[in-house]
């Protein structure tokens, strides 16, 4: 079995970058940041989960991960999320971190499609939306397969907690969803003719009503279907809709 790993870091290229590589040819690849710590079977329950896709799908693997500081210890986890992962929910929120994802060459083919000079929030996010809105199959394991170490470097850091979510509302305020959500559209646009049908509604809809006023933004927005994961991530989402920042 061939993995390759795209590895990031201070020091490192973009693994997004990486995995838009000319002539990269591997059955199965693998983001991974050099402090976080891997359980000893992330590769094999992401691969045994990957391998029940057909291979001329696009397919990916995230999971739940472990928190810890700089000494190891062990401080919480990743939210938990429980609904279907889809196109409509990677619209807007991404649903696993970078260092747990595991993806198949359809997927990378994807990437290499869309192109290394884009500017997207995260390599991560990205790879969500690409293979969910080309309909291929997207699998979040419950179980956390990283240890996602804790420090005062990290790029993105954990999305759990209280102070995490004051962080997302001050984000909210300060209109970064929506400048996110303009780089995402811009990036999508490239990927629109690989789309599934169904998919391409999705997103012209979404497209069409962030430039609505608030009464037809709402109503495009629920025929879209777009969603997040958690009652609380819902709720901020339609306070972004109210208040035009997404």
């Amino acid at each position: 079995m061939m993995v390759q790993l795209l590895r990031g870091g201070a020091q490192i290229d973009d693994p997004h970058l990486q995995a838009c590589a000319k002539n990269l040819v591997s059955e199965y690849y693998a983001f991974c940041d050099q402090d976080d710590v891997w359980e000893a079977d992330k590769l094999g329950r992401a691969i045994d989960a990957l391998e029940q896709v057909d291979s001329d799908v696009p397919a990916l693997y995230g999971s739940r991960t472990r928190l810890i500081d700089e000494g190891g210890n062990e401080i919480g986890f990743s939210p938990l999320f429980r609904k279907m992962p889809g196109f409509r929910s990677a619209l807007v929120q991404s649903i696993a971190g970078g260092n747990t994802m595991v993806f198949n060459q359809k997927a990378r083919e994807l990437l290499a499609f869309c192109g290394a000079d884009l500017d997207v929030p995260s390599h991560d996010w990205w790879l969500y939306q690409v293979v969910s809105g080309c309909s291929g199959a997207v699998h979040y394991d419950a179980y956390p397969s990283v240890r996602y170490r804790q420090h005062g470097q990290n790029v993105i850091g954990s999305n759990a907690g209280f102070v995490a979510g004051m962080r997302r509302m001050r984000m909210l305020r300060q209109g970064r969803f929506r400048q996110w959500a303009e780089l995402n559209v811009a990036a999508l646009t490239r990927l629109r003719p690989r789309m599934s049908t169904e998919n391409r509604q999705i997103f012209e809809l979404f497209c069409k009503a962030r430039q609505r006023p608030l009464l037809q933004r709402a109503a495009m927005l629920v025929e879209a279907g777009v969603y997040r994961q958690t009652l609380l991530g819902n709720l901020g989402l339609a306070a972004a809709v109210v208040l035009n920042k997404m």
